[in-house]
């Protein structure tokens, strides 16, 4: 009951806070950088690509990482149902190898399949502004995994976390915090190595975090089949996806139990709706990636790189957030 009354008691604070905020800019009694980071209203350009989108800009949202391609995206829900690409903003830092976090201190970034609520919100990080992934979800703490306050945040500089600079961060919080003052409770951040085709996965192979990204590639797969969010569930110290049970609620399960019986829905294939375009168009967020394939380096240890970025140490280096190109 504690949980639910602040939870009522954070949305309506949020709600008062952005409408203040909003109203004090509009009516030019502050200049938008006296306006508190994390209550700054989406920009105006921001918000006219949601509407070109066809986007509500308190819809739901969806976030998906791509450690190799040093890139975060951002989907929005329509009112289909169904999730469509909303932008891709450059990662500039991330630390550690390819692989999931294992230990607190191995300054791995975390891997895996995550929740963030408006509580893991964090406006008043070190980092300018930061939201918690959860880490260690259900799964890493069946596997004894430890560590704490991995974030996606500002700045370039990075000890497990994903740096976005401070520019991107601020329109990345800011499309979250809408999402929660649109009713959502929760969003879902899949955190993956690699776009996970199959050429990828072969490239791969021989990696020994294989078996533990082959079940990741089961929710990338389930997600660019269809566009809906798959069902995630934890049992006999293993991720499933996509899985229903006739009795009980897979999210329930004990992670550390045998698996019950279950089965998988047959998956509803997306099809775009004709003549809109713009809602398939995949828009790039210019802008630095401290990381690539060249100081990632492929097959190494996980001691063996813990890139902390020299960038950013008082606001990062990416580009304005709202310079943006159509992908190729």
């Amino acid at each position: 009951m504690s949980r639910i009354i602040l939870g009522v008691l954070l949305e309506r604070a949020w709600r008062l806070a952005a409408v203040l905020a909003a109203a004090c800019v509009l009516a030019s009694c502050a200049k938008i950088e006296e306006v508190p980071p994390h209550l700054r209203p989406l920009p105006k350009d921001t918000m006219m690509l949601l509407g070109k989108k066809g986007m509500d800009a308190q819809a739901p949202i969806f976030i998906r990482i791509f450690k190799d391609e040093s890139e975060l995206e951002i989907w929005k829900q329509r009112d289909d149902g169904r999730f469509y690409h909303f932008k891709t903003y450059p990662i500039c830092n991330w630390s550690g190898d390819l692989g999931p976090k294992i230990r607190q201190g191995d300054r791995q970034a975390p891997e895996g399949f995550y929740t963030v609520t408006r509580e893991q919100m964090n406006p008043d990080s070190k980092f300018h502004l930061a939201m918690n992934l959860g880490y260690p979800n259900r799964f890493d703490k069946a596997h004894g995994r430890t560590g704490e306050f991995l974030m996606i945040h500002g700045k370039c500089k990075s000890a497990g976390c994903y740096a976005m600079t401070d520019a991107l961060m601020e329109e990345i919080y800011a499309i979250a915090r809408e999402s929660f003052l649109g009713g959502s409770d929760s969003f879902q951040v899949h955190a993956f190595p690699f776009r996970m085709t199959a050429e990828n996965m072969a490239r791969f192979a021989a990696h020994e975090a294989y078996p533990f990204w082959r079940t990741l590639k089961e929710g990338y797969d389930y997600f660019e089949l269809t566009r809906r969010l798959p069902t995630v569930a934890v049992c006999s110290r293993r991720y499933v996806v996509n899985v229903a049970m006739r009795n009980g609620d897979p999210a329930q399960l004990d992670p550390e139990r045998s698996c019950p019986p279950f089965y998988r829905p047959k998956p509803e294939p997306f099809r775009p709706r004709p003549g809109e375009e713009i809602a398939e168009q995949r828009i790039v967020v210019p802008g630095v990636k401290m990381r690539s394939l060249a100081n990632i380096g492929e097959g190494a240890t996980r001691s063996g790189l813990t890139t902390t970025g020299s960038f950013g140490g008082s606001g990062g280096t990416g580009q304005p957030a709202m310079t943006l190109v159509p992908s190729r």
